[in-house]
């Protein structure tokens, strides 16, 4: 007899993430995962988007980390309503986990809830969590070589920001070469050079962003 671990988690998963998509929709929140490596930048970012969206849309965050609160902190000191998820070691977020904490929300407050995902090129792109897009993050002074040595990360986002690239010119940092790796593996992902400390492509990335919240909320 066949054992099939799994295949029957991942079922399971999807199952759940349908779920959680078929409730969001019918409430008119849009659920965005936000992916990336320990240091690329995640909540330095979703805090911006709080900064210069929240006057637009009513936000909310999912802080995800392996242990603490120290990001979670952050973000509730913007006003913001957030709910930390600590994995207690596990190595990326599951739907089920998204699905118990969403009761913890008033939903009908609320237009976006950002997912701050496990710090992680890997474990995190396997499952989906009712996402309705996904935006990764890769930080320059990671390397210009993670779009190739991490594909499915990178295949399946609908963004990928290049962060910190106002260190650009301190690093061996190729930007042709991860344009190339990522659009090849993803021809229709959207690619942003951003510096979050200068500000530098912000406004072309959350242009983006802020189009396809109001697509969604407004579907």
């Amino acid at each position: 007899m066949e054992i099939k671990v799994v295949h029957q988690i991942m079922e399971w998963n999807e199952d759940c993430s349908d779920k959680i998509k078929k409730d969001l929709r019918e409430k008119k929140v849009c659920l965005v995962n936000v992916m990336g490596s320990p240091g690329a930048g995640k909540t330095s970012v979703i805090t911006s988007i709080i900064e210069r969206l929240s006057d637009r849309f009513k936000i909310g965050v999912i802080e995800g980390d392996i242990a603490g609160k120290i990001d979670a902190e952050k973000i509730q000191s913007l006003g913001i309503p957030v709910v930390q998820l600590n994995t207690d070691g596990a190595c990326h977020i599951e739907a089920m986990a998204i699905d118990n904490m969403l009761p913890d929300f008033d939903l009908d407050a609320l237009d976006v809830i950002f997912v701050e995902n496990i710090g992680n090129l890997v474990c995190p792109a396997e499952f989906n969590i009712g996402e309705d897009f996904r935006v990764a993050l890769l930080s320059v002074p990671e390397g210009d070589d993670k779009a190739a040595k991490y594909p499915l990360m990178f295949s399946t986002t609908d963004a990928l920001v290049i962060n910190k690239y106002d260190m650009v010119d301190y690093f061996d940092f190729d930007t042709d070469r991860v344009v190339k790796d990522a659009t090849d593996r993803n021809p229709s992902v959207k690619i942003f050079k951003v510096s979050n400390k200068t500000g530098d492509g912000l406004d072309e990335f959350l242009d983006w962003l802020g189009k396809r919240i109001e697509d969604k909320i407004s579907a």
